[in-house]
């Protein structure tokens, strides 16, 4: 388990040279990776969305690709399609986009509702169906969506805002800018294979009854609150202990502990909840309410009864 912890800790130092000040965002996204799911980034364009997939691409040595959704990206244009060869008197399968590891998916509400099933199913099942027949997509593959309809938010692990950089972040992105992206310094340091192992690693992370019950009162805590319209659902409570052995994993232990839990609560929480009108109105935000119910369900303790 070290050795294969030691070369993602490698991959996340080699991220973070690309993604400058960043280091809370970049530990959230290989948590999310880690745990097998796929990441939503909410934020406005230029603030190095595309430098971070980028950079996980040459870290792990993943196969990227990007599409810029717009109405007329048809379901085949991410799925694939077949077309019949004359000379070799078959039907033969050209790859979508989606054949790939890392799928840099931008602006995906401007796709129309067929294209976005197609990539739903890729994300959900890892698999794609072209003319009847269904076709597994080699892993790991993962997504790094932008923008996207309120029927697909629980799909995504977690959401994530870069944000604007500091002063001193912003010019140390100007030198290092001179000679070159950011990017382009990024070495692979483990293989997509590497990867996979770590992903099975972080799956058999234990975790105790009570972690279990702190989960799910927390996500009862968002179901009850009084400035929220909608709660999470199981599965971002799923999610959410999915991301909690994530951390356990990066901190090089074997077992969750509560710190875990509420370290990815809100990147994992924020996007599966909805503010009601009485907070809309008294302009109460999401991570206050997610901060508030943080505080209020009593963190469990591991000590022997």
């Amino acid at each position: 388990m070290e050795k294969v912890r030691e070369k993602v800790l490698f991959a996340l130092q080699e991220v973070q040279r690309a993604v400058i000040g960043k280091q809370e965002v970049t530990e959230t996204v290989m948590k999310a990776f880690l745990a097998g799911g796929h990441v939503l980034v909410e934020d406005i364009p230029g603030l190095g969305k595309t430098t971070m997939a980028i950079a996980f691409s040459r870290a792990i040595g993943l196969q990227k690709r990007r599409v810029q959704f717009t109405p007329d990206v048809l379901p085949s244009d991410l799925t694939g399609f077949t077309i019949y060869q004359k000379e070799r008197n078959a039907f033969v399968y050209h790859p979508g986009a989606v054949v790939c590891n890392l799928l840099l998916a931008d602006e995906i509400n401007r796709a129309s509702p067929k294209t976005q099933s197609a990539l739903l199913e890729v994300m959900e099942e890892g698999q794609v169906t072209v003319d009847g027949k269904t076709r597994k997509i080699a892993p790991p593959f993962l997504v790094i969506a932008t923008e996207n309809p309120e029927s697909q938010l629980d799909r995504f692990m977690v959401c994530v805002k870069m944000g604007y950089p500091t002063i001193r972040e912003e010019m140390e992105i100007l030198r290092k800018n001179e000679n070159g992206r950011t990017s382009d310094a990024v070495q692979q340091v483990m293989t997509k294979e590497e990867l996979e192992e770590a992903q099975r690693e972080t799956a058999q992370i234990f975790m105790h009854e009570r972690i279990l019950e702190y989960l799910v009162q927390l996500a009862q805590a968002t179901r009850e609150h009084e400035m929220l319209e909608l709660g999470m659902s199981p599965r971002g409570t799923v999610a959410l202990a999915k991301m909690a052995k994530a951390g356990a994993y990066l901190a090089g232990r074997e077992y969750v502990v509560p710190a875990d839990v509420r370290g990815v609560f809100r990147e994992t929480a924020q996007h599966r909840i909805l503010l009601n009108t009485r907070a809309r109105i008294s302009k109460v935000k999401q991570k206050e309410v997610l901060q508030e119910i943080l505080s209020a369900v009593e963190s469990p303790s591991l000590k022997k009864r």
